[in-house]
């Protein structure tokens, strides 16, 4: 039962650090209900509220990196439903159909520098790129895939600052049985072109990012083809990933680094956990509360 807690019903620490572990684990919020023995709103407000505080932590502490190999990479998902079935919804949600996640990722560290969540357009890519820009305190060697989105979004976020490089992966044709279904064809080759700089060849690369994008597949249910976990708010899949980032930047050690990424990249030295994160909501609700009670005492009339 959640205990009384600063005068306010709210649930233990370790009960708020499990059911974000949980949520971070791939657990779908009504399993994450049912195992803590708390409701689904509960839930689903932890989320929302702790979601908004890894947002701003990971604004605010991943500042002036210094970087050495970044590499760029997008990754679909969708919201409500799938695009071509959008039109076709009995009840509409703001941002329904794809969702792209674009991440950044410092491949000497594995700290993701930056992400963003929308669509895969032009705007969004220079949006994406200027924000990895503002991140870095060094000039980078930058790959990315062969998405012509980025040559402009480069070129005004840095411009002749970076060594810029993109990796085309070759694709045979798909086989006559994956038709109909998803299969990725087999890959032939690749060819990497200089853009802009002289970026090193050996390190024209995209291996690291793709596969922290494949763990994130795997790690989150709303990530997971062919099921029905996808995200059915918009504002609740930038939550979620708010939380991944935070968990893997700071919390995840890596096991080849033996340290956080966050660590690696000499943010901090310190190993993080929920609990830091549940601290910092706590302040910031008790200094919500505090300046509404302040409010209050101002507007009452002064007695004699």
């Amino acid at each position: 039962m959640p205990a009384i807690i600063g005068g306010m019903n709210k649930l233990p620490i370790a009960t708020r650090a499990q059911i974000l572990s949980m949520l971070c684990e791939g657990s779908s919020m009504r399993s994450i209900s049912r195992m803590c023995d708390v409701s689904i709103n509960t839930v689903s407000k932890l989320l929302e509220d702790a979601g908004e505080v890894c947002a701003a932590f990971h604004d605010e502490n991943v500042r002036g990196v210094k970087a050495k190999h970044i590499q760029v990479d997008e990754i679909w998902s969708f919201t409500a439903a799938k695009q071509k079935n959008v039109a076709a919804m009995k009840r509409p949600v703001d941002g329904a159909g794809d969702t792209w996640t674009w991440t950044a990722l410092e491949a000497d560290t594995k700290l993701i520098v930056s992400y963003f969540i929308g669509g895969r357009d032009s705007d969004c890519a220079k949006r994406f790129m200027d924000d990895v820009a503002s991140r870095l305190a060094t000039r980078v060697q930058l790959t990315s895939d062969g998405h012509k989105a980025y040559l402009d979004a480069v070129e005004e976020a840095f411009g002749a600052n970076v060594d810029y490089a993109q990796l085309v992966k070759l694709y045979g044709p798909s086989s006559d049985s994956s038709k109909g279904r998803y299969s990725p064809a087999e890959c032939n080759g690749i060819k990497k072109t200089s853009i802009e700089g002289k970026p090193d060849p050996a390190h024209i690369s995209t291996s690291f990012v793709e596969r922290q994008n494949l763990r994130m597949r795997m790690g989150m249910r709303r990530f997971t083809r062919l099921t029905n976990a996808f995200s059915k708010k918009f504002e609740n899949h930038i939550h979620a990933l708010a939380l991944y980032f935070v968990h893997y930047n700071w919390m995840r050690i890596h096991k080849t680094l033996r340290v956080t990424p966050a660590m690696a990249a000499g943010l901090t030295s310190k190993l993080m956990g929920w609990e830091d994160i549940i601290a910092i909501m706590d302040a910031e609700e008790n200094a919500s509360l505090a300046r509404k009670r302040a409010a209050m005492l101002d507007d009452l009339p002064y007695s004699n």
